[in-house]
């Protein structure tokens, strides 16, 4: 007792050495027939679906919208089960430190996420981390959401399913995935103990994943396509003092270099053409990102870049489902609107959920 333990974790999956998607392994089809490839087996697999009792909510996504929506969904005794494509906490969980949440001083995305988490449970919200939503269809007054090969009917949806990291889509980034190349500093820093690492971007996510990445590389390297960065000025002075981080302003990456695992990247100056190599173990990805609608294949009113149109309620165009957090359009996303947004979704599925009890004559039973 009283003994302390070092634990590292990943959310990378290798089979024989190679990186498998995230969706990939998410989705219980994708991974058996993986595996059968790799084993030379050509028989198709049966897709036998599973289908779960009606719940009244289904909350899709498990970051801070998603969790209090839980929490509301379940203090109103509202029958809810919560779906997290991962673990939960979506991009906070991969915050080393939250300084603008009120109440909340100097303490990681993870600690935060774990107290939400702690309180929806007690509330009795059921939670189903790895569940990787693929599709939400309607069927009558029911709505029907799928993860793999299991089907949850209900009468409301929330979605809050956040954002996803871009990618910079160079030739060899996917095969590098896991060999040097990673989205996630909190995730993955303690694999470049004493190495050369690159983070990618200029806006607060690169900043704060470089300033963290230094606590454990020997050198950091900043690469940002414009001579000036968007990150907070409270982030940009934090890094311009730490001796460790190196900036390449106008400069991008313009190819991988490496034989099994990553050895370095060619950087393009945008300024004079030239080209210069940059010896590098890691390279960290933080160029921005983009809603997670694409398994909404339209069943919701979207606006040019993919983010959820809804009221001032968190109503989308389709009644009885409701979106929060970042998927939506807002002019403002971090963890404290997402908060606000996630009470709202839950207390408009609430009046729904009891407004269709009405009309319908008590035929249905909620909570």
């Amino acid at each position: 007792m009283g003994k302390t333990f070092k634990v590292t974790t990943s959310t990378n999956v290798f089979v024989n050495g190679e990186l498998l998607p995230i969706n990939s392994w998410l989705d219980d089809n994708k991974f058996s027939r993986h595996i059968q490839e790799l084993i030379g087996e050509k028989e198709e697999i049966a897709e036998e679906i599973v289908k779960h009792g009606i719940y009244d909510v289904v909350i899709i996504g498990g970051g801070p919208a998603g969790l209090t929506a839980g929490i509301y969904c379940a203090r109103a005794r509202l029958k809810t089960i919560l779906l997290a494509e991962a673990g939960l906490g979506g991009q906070v969980a991969m915050t080393d430190k939250i300084e603008n949440y009120p109440g909340f001083i100097g303490n990681s995305g993870v600690e935060l996420i774990g107290n939400m988490e702690t309180q929806a449970r007690e509330f009795g919200l059921q939670i189903q981390p790895f569940k990787m939503v693929t599709k939400v269809a309607l069927e009558g007054r029911l709505k029907e959401v799928y993860a793999g090969n299991d089907l949850y009917p209900c009468y409301a949806v929330i979605l809050a399913t956040g954002l996803k990291t871009v990618e910079l889509n160079l030739p060899g980034e996917t095969r590098f995935k896991g060999k040097g190349v990673s989205y996630c500093a909190i995730c993955d820093a303690n694999f470049f103990s004493g190495k050369r690492v690159a983070v990618v971007g200029g806006g607060d996510t690169a900043i704060e994943e470089a300033v963290y990445l230094s606590k454990f590389a020997s050198q950091v390297f900043i690469i940002h396509r414009r001579d000036e960065l968007r990150a907070a000025k409270i982030v940009q002075e934090t890094a311009f003092c730490n001796e460790k981080i190196t900036f390449f302003w106008s400069h991008i990456v313009q190819d991988l270099i490496g034989k099994h695992s990553l050895e370095g990247v060619i950087l393009q100056d945008l300024k004079t053409g030239n080209e210069v190599k940059l010896d590098v173990d890691g390279l960290f990805v933080a160029v921005g990102s983009r809603p997670y609608t694409g398994f909404l294949k339209n069943l919701v009113s979207l606006d040019g870049e993919g983010f959820v149109r809804v009221s001032d309620r968190m109503e989308t165009s389709v009644p009885g489902i409701f979106a929060a957090g970042d998927i939506r359009v807002t002019p403002l996303r971090q963890v404290s609107t997402a908060v606000g947004d996630g009470a709202i979704a839950a207390i408009s599925a609430e009046r729904f959920l009891s407004e269709i009890k009405v009309k319908e004559g008590c035929e249905i039973s909620i909570g």
